[in-house]
């Protein structure tokens, strides 16, 4: 029987059946057919305990014998005021100020909403544009399409339904570049302030590393200098950490690297472990302050139903604690040391006609092809060495759970360059 389920980013004529899955335990999952499959993805980079991990499961349980859900409208709950507090302890100094949601594509669409209206209530309404840069993805809800890659990406369907913002040059100076490599890029981002700064508020980035938009990863000194053009211009400077936050990068947030904060920082993904679904949009006294006030106009109007969810707080509770006692910033650094051994520093896989770059950073590497027709059948071909990979265009990549052993990450790496030796039988 076909099941009714409307699957994410297929093809309805071509798309084969979904493997099922029956259950997981840590880097790996279960099939109805038997197989063990390591998940390479992290389940879309969130799942960074791994599966079943006994901790986030008691709390979880713990928290449902005690209470589910309740409206966070005019109420509070212990989770909740625990979580905010612990997220305004971890996060860059100056972001005191947490709004739940329930998804990183709301939590991005609250980011925006408050940079608007912090500029409407300092008489500035004018300034109602984002700015974004190419190579961009925040998300698929209406708002975040809007700043998504309008030419690469995958919405310019909606082209004509969506707002019109404004775009810089994606940052082209890599990770390691030095601020003199990076000033061609801030250029770039000056030129477009200069000419459009009256109708921007805000500046959208995904710090470090565009990951839907190809897994692009830029250094910390175009953070630097992006920060210090939105106080120039008085644009607010908006972090988009739902992919970057909790480790990936290597830092705790990729906005670590560069010792910014930004006016906005939007978390989600790992900030559950990837157990339940969960956002959060933290904001400096600059931009909360602003909402102070007496007229109607000054209370924020936005409330999703699940926001503060008590069972996502108290598993976020426990996550961020594991991640904290188990040190996984250690574990994070050892595993971009097997990436980097096996990928990066490998010479012929560079060496390989399809392959276009290789590159790694924190808990993430990918192998970037010319052409997206040399990555068909990647995804079976590593199912068969018991890896379960997803491409996408260009990009074979790996976001493993932080959890997953040496062994197992080297299992990984092998399954795609495997990929890349088989295509030359």
């Amino acid at each position: 029987m076909t099941s009714p389920v409307w699957h994410p980013y297929s093809h309805l004529k071509t798309q084969t059946p979904s493997p099922k899955v029956v259950g997981g335990d840590g880097p790996r999952f279960t099939l109805d057919t038997g197989e063990s499959l390591l998940d390479a993805t992290c389940s879309w980079w969130c799942m960074i305990h791994g599966y079943r991990h006994p901790r986030l499961i008691e709390a979880i349980q713990r928290q449902a014998d005690e209470l589910c859900h309740v409206m966070l409208g005019g109420l509070t709950h212990e989770p909740a005021d625990r979580l905010a507090r612990e997220l305004v302890r971890v996060t860059p100094e100056g972001l005191n100020h947490v709004f739940f949601s329930d998804s990183g594509s709301v939590g991005m669409e609250v980011a925006m909403k408050m940079a608007v209206q912090y500029h409407y209530l300092r008489g500035k309404p004018a300034k109602h544009r984002m700015l974004t840069l190419m190579k961009a993805y925040h998300g698929d809800t209406a708002g975040c399409m809007a700043v998504c890659d309008p030419e690469e990406g995958m919405h310019s369907l909606f082209a004509g339904f969506l707002p019109q913002h404004h775009f810089a040059p994606a940052p082209t100076a890599g990770f390691d570049a030095t601020r003199e490599e990076v000033q061609a890029d801030l250029d770039a981002l000056r030129g477009v302030l200069e000419a459009h700064h009256e109708e921007i508020g805000a500046l959208l980035m995904e710090p470090l590393l565009q990951a839907a938009g190809g897994l692009n990863m830029t250094s910390p000194h175009y953070l630097r200098g992006a920060r210090e053009l939105c106080d120039e211009f008085d644009i607010l400077l908006i972090f988009d950490e739902v992919a970057t936050g909790f480790g990936r990068t290597g830092r705790m947030f990729a906005a670590n690297h560069a010792d910014v904060t930004p006016d906005i920082m939007v978390l989600s993904k790992g900030l559950t472990g990837g157990y339940l679904g969960h956002a959060a949009t933290l904001a400096t006294d600059r931009v909360h302050d602003a909402f102070i006030g007496d007229s109607a106009l000054h209370a924020f109007m936005h409330g999703p139903t699940f926001m503060g969810n008590p069972l996502a707080c108290r598993v976020a509770l426990e996550s961020l604690a594991v991640f904290e006692e188990d040190d996984y910033l250690g574990r994070i650094e050892a595993l971009n040391g097997v990436l980097r051994e096996e990928l990066v520093d490998d010479e012929a896989l560079r060496a390989h006609p399809d392959v276009a770059d290789v590159r790694a950073l924190g808990a993430t590497a990918v192998i970037e092809v010319h052409d997206a027709d040399s990555l068909r059948g990647a995804a079976d071909f590593a199912r068969t060495q018991g890896v379960w990979l997803r491409a996408f265009g260009r990009w074979l990549y790996t976001m493993p759970a932080y959890i997953t052993p040496h062994d197992d990450m080297r299992r990984i790496t092998g399954a795609m360059k495997g990929w890349f030796l088989s295509r030359e039988r």
